[in-house]
Order: C-alpha cells, then structure tokens, then sequence
C-alpha cells in the first residue's frame, strides 16, 4: 500500500507509471493500491526467472561448500589445539624431569668438589710433610 503523495510519482525509485521495462504501474481510481501490468512485447520475464533460479542455485552450492570447508577447518583448527596441548604437557613432564636431575647431580657435583678439596688439602700436607724431612 503506497501512500497518496506517490501516486503518479516514483515509487522506490522507478520512473513515474514505469517500473521496469515490460512493467508498468497506474494508480487505481480512488484507493492507494498500485496496479501493475504486464506488457507482452517484453516477456522475457520467464527467462530471467529462471536465470534466477539458476543463480540462486549456484549460490546454494557455493554456500555449502563455504559450509563444509568451514567445518573442516574447525575440525582442523581442533585437532591442532589438541596436539599442542599434549606437546605442552609433553614439555612440562620433560622440565620436570631435567630439573629433577640437575637437583640429583648438582648435589653430587658439589660432594665431588668436596672431595676434590680434600684431596687437594690432603696431598699439599703430605707434599709438606715429606719436604721438610
């Protein structure tokens, strides 16, 4: 229902009684509904209806195949977090562990220092020891 002001004027931006070519509107007499005509010179309407649907199919396609592409990558980009979380875990067990060992061999590497003192002290008395006789 078009209100008073567009009869005779655009209507959604066609040309005044011209909507399309092959179309035409005329206001009726008396009420705010628009008639519209069909004119038979221009029935090529059926044509481009059908080119219609043929795009709209074409873009139901492609939209599917948007649609499975991005599943695929979800279950993609899933998977790749699931093995960077288990490499994660992998790393920090690993830590742990070195760190595990350097604890356990640095206290023996300081008893080997210790040791190595003591021999050191022990063989510089005994040097000592035998050089003054």
């Amino acid at each position: 229902m078009a209100s008073n002001s567009l009869r005779g004027g655009d209507f959604y931006g066609a040309a005044p009684y011209r909507s399309r070519e092959g179309l035409s509107t005329r206001p009726a007499a008396g009420s705010d509904e628009i008639q519209l005509r069909i004119d038979p010179m221009h029935g090529d309407l059926d044509d481009e209806i059908t080119g219609l649907r043929k795009q709209v199919r074409q873009l139901r396609n492609v939209a599917q195949e948007i649609e499975s592409e991005a599943k695929f990558q979800n279950d993609f980009i899933n998977q790749l977090q699931m093995t960077l979380i288990k490499a994660q875990a992998g790393v920090k067990n690993n830590m742990r562990r070195l760190n595990k060992s350097i604890i356990q061999q640095g206290s023996s590497h300081v008893m080997h220092v210790v040791l190595f003192a003591l021999l050191c002290f022990f063989v510089v008395y005994m040097w000592s020891k035998f050089s003054r006789r």
